[in-house]
């Protein structure tokens, strides 16, 4: 292929600014680390929630938890974004003063770490409630004959060692979080992907700006990848959870 690559590019001031094209990819992946962490802290606290209430044996909590599954899983990540982004501030009032009030990319963020968090917590749901159902049933009922509520037993008995099962799927939905933060783009915040493509096209360098952000979005999975099989390691049952020693 003959192809002049142009690697010094990173290190040319973008137009108009003082800041260099690589600065403008790591400001790009400041938003997207900030966007999947506070997404993260929605999607587990939310689908711990849902999954909890899929297996609580009451009709009602249950019939909540798989509507909000089946909903957030079955609408395309996109779909939703463009509706928590153009649809909702006309009917929601907080939302609609939100987008008049703050600053362009404040409420890009806001809207892509709610839209991330609500459906990676119907994914989260999935893994919790699989992570309650592979429990024996022996310590659901070793829980109440000790005389614990129902909120008790989960809290202290089963919550506690479907975590530590989930560990392997639930570092795959933060890997998965990562990677979909890139959708954010549609909605205009200036994420990694953003910054990527807009190197690309005012630049014409597509080659070197999509290695980089490769390398990036490869460099940031492994990392989390490598921090939750630590976890997973430390949190093991010996004898219980494969893995354990």
């Amino acid at each position: 292929m003959n192809y002049n690559w142009n690697w010094a590019l990173f290190f040319e001031t973008v137009m108009e600014t003082d800041a260099t094209w690589l600065d403008m990819l790591l400001s790009g992946l400041g938003w997207t680390l900030l966007t999947a962490l506070f997404s993260w802290l929605i999607a587990f606290t939310v689908g711990s929630f849902m999954g909890v209430a899929r297996t609580t044996g009451q009709p009602l909590l249950a019939a909540i938890g798989n509507v909000y599954v089946e909903i957030f899983r079955n609408i395309p990540l996109i779909v939703q974004f463009f509706i928590w982004y153009f649809v909702l501030p006309e009917m929601i009032p907080p939302l609609k003063r939100l987008a008049i009030d703050s600053d362009p990319t404040e409420f890009q963020f806001v809207i892509a770490v709610i839209c991330l968090g609500l459906f990676t917590a119907a994914r989260v749901a999935e893994q919790v409630k699989s992570g309650i159902l592979s429990l024996p049933r022996g310590q659901r009922n070793a829980g109440y004959a000790l005389g614990l509520t129902q909120a008790q037993t989960y809290r202290y008995v089963l919550l506690p060692m479907a975590y530590r099962i989930i560990v392997p799927p639930m570092t795959s939905e933060m890997m998965n979080l990562i990677k979909n933060t890139s959708v954010a783009l549609t909605i205009g915040l200036t994420e990694l992907t953003f910054r990527t493509r807009e190197m690309g096209e005012m630049t014409f360098a597509y080659f070197e700006a999509y290695i980089a952000a490769t390398l990036i979005y490869v460099t940031v999975a492994m990392t989390v990848n490598r921090l939750m099989a630590w976890v997973e390691r430390r949190t093991a049952v010996p004898g219980y959870i494969a893995g354990g020693k």
